[in-house]
């Protein structure tokens, strides 16, 4: 029986009488929750059956219901933080991308005060202190979060079947992950830049920065050409990035750290517990302290804590770390605030001396590694890894990142990082100009959006009236946009390089589609 209208929800949430109870199946398998619910009566069975006949469009009540009671929340998995952690990470750098563009040299030349901390300089601002630094420069952070996080939840599964000693469906499992990542990574790359390439030519946009071809067939060549050689992760020479969005260049990377990733499974995967730990921890030294591999190093410091918190869950942890059970979350709150500490790294340029000139980071600075080039992401490996690693720890900061909006903006966190770039270069470039930030392209080009409606600049930095407003309209059409993309393009990407697996093999399980 189909139940609609607001009795049906009402009664249905009063009638539910569940009795949890704990199923073992067997070592190493998820406790499940299941319910019972006790049956409604005759009489009630009856009022229900009315109200489902009776009620085929929701009533004018049943609008006034509060939001949860109409649709009530999915279960959330157990490493569902991470998803939020991951969204609230991609909107920092959505901020951060805006920030630097309305700030930049161009028009209110303030980007040095995001860039270094507070004080540098004789500038004292809110936006550079530590901690409300990341809300304004935070995107580095953010990224460096991405990878730490992607090591984590692609070793999840893996590690679990090491751990049970399966290492036949250890092997499946890693087939089909290496199998479908470039496709899970790549595509939807192809097709946002071809839909934003596509637009120049179609609206007739002027893009601050960019260079259209002379016509929409040599904008697809000249995109493909692009494409392929962005999408060869083992070229030598060249930008890591598509010249049509510059924000893109963590795409190889996060591919070449899956690719560390999955290796590092599959060649530890029979050594003993001791030695694939010890073996995880020595490529961190290598990656962080002797090449100059930051990404990968913070790829193996996921893989390291998703491998921590399983030995944590089977009573395996080595003693030392078992003895600091008691005193885990005064570990961890030390570790929140030393990584968000770190996360604000002074980045402005690479220049070892300025950072030492930066308050607070001259002792810091000593203890850069030779091996690191951009001694940025040698500090922000440290923070996001102490971040990555005291979260589940921390009640409140867990209950925060497991909320609706940090879930929703967890799901559509990819598709966000993709589209914000070019709305920010199109939508964005054209409102900031009509509030009153422009610079010589937007007099130029475009001077019909030219301080249309200017508004006051008043307010502390990075907060700016005028900056905070076209962001009523800025962030809806963003967050649109890349739901749209997740379910347009995000989505059916995953589900298509599964697709493409399963084809290649003669009756490959549908477990791996997911794997």
């Amino acid at each position: 029986m189909v139940l609609s209208g607001p009795w049906s929800i009402l009664l249905l949430r009063e009638l539910q009488v569940t009795t949890p109870y704990n199923a073992q199946v067997s070592r190493g398998t998820r406790r499940r929750r299941l319910s019972r619910k006790t049956p409604p009566s005759a009489g009630i069975r009856a009022l229900l059956q009315f109200s489902s006949n009776n009620s085929k469009r929701p009533s004018a009540l049943y609008n006034r219901l509060p939001y949860h009671a109409a649709h009530r929340p999915r279960a959330l998995h157990k490493t569902a933080y991470l998803d939020g952690l991951r969204g609230f990470a991609a909107l920092l750098v959505y901020w951060h991308h805006h920030v630097l563009w309305v700030h930049n040299a161009d028009r209110l030349a303030q980007n040095p005060i995001f860039e270094n901390s507070f004080g540098y300089a004789s500038k004292y601002h809110l936006a550079a202190l530590p901690g409300v630094r990341l809300l304004f420069s935070g995107g580095h952070f953010a990224v460096s979060t991405f990878f730490v996080l992607s090591g984590y939840v692609l070793s999840i599964k893996p590690l679990r079947l090491i751990e049970s000693d399966d290492l036949a469906g250890l092997v499946d499992h890693l087939a089909s992950a290496i199998f479908r990542r470039w496709l899970r990574l790549f595509l939807p790359v192809a097709a946002t830049m071809a839909v934003y390439a596509t637009s120049w030519h179609l609206l007739g946009l002027w893009v601050d920065g960019a260079s259209p071809q002379g016509s929409w067939l040599g904008e697809m060549w000249f995109l493909y050409c692009e494409f392929k050689n962005f999408s060869f992760v083992f070229k030598d020479g060249g930008v890591p990035w598509l010249s049509y969005s510059m924000h893109v260049w963590s795409i190889p990377v996060e591919f070449k750290g899956s690719m560390v990733v999955f290796a590092s499974l599959l060649a530890f995967s029979r050594c003993t517990l001791t030695a694939r730990l010890w073996c995880q921890a020595g490529l961190v030294v290598y990656f962080m302290y002797i090449a100059d591999g930051w990404y990968c190093a913070m790829f193996v410091a996921g893989m390291l804590l998703s491998h921590l918190d399983l030995l944590a869950a089977l009573g395996r942890l080595p003693r030392f770390l078992a003895r600091l059970a008691p005193y885990k979350t005064v570990v961890c709150y030390h570790m929140l605030v030393l990584g968000i500490y770190l996360g604000g790294v002074p980045c402005e340029n690479r220049e070892l001396d300025q950072l030492a000139r930066n308050r607070g980071w001259y002792l810091l600075s000593f203890f850069k590694p030779q091996a690191v080039f951009d001694y940025k992401w040698f500090y922000l490996f440290w923070a996001a890894t102490l971040l990555v690693g005291s979260v589940s720890h921390i009640g409140w900061l867990k209950r925060f990142f497991e909320t609706r909006v940090c879930q929703y903006l967890g799901r559509i966190s990819f598709a966000l990082y993709l589209v914000h770039g070019p709305l920010l270069w199109t939508l964005g470039d054209r409102l900031y100009a009509a509030v009153g930030f422009k610079g010589p392209g937007q007099l130029e080009h475009m001077p019909q959006w030219v301080d249309r409606f200017v508004l006051p600049q008043n307010g502390p930095v990075g907060l700016e009236f005028a900056f905070v407003l076209p962001h009523l309209i800025l962030l809806p059409v963003t967050l649109c946009a890349a739901d749209f993309v997740t379910r347009a393009v995000d989505r059916p990407s995953v589900e298509f390089a599964a697709w493409v697996y399963r084809k290649t093999l003669p009756g490959v399980p549908r477990k791996h589609a997911k794997a």
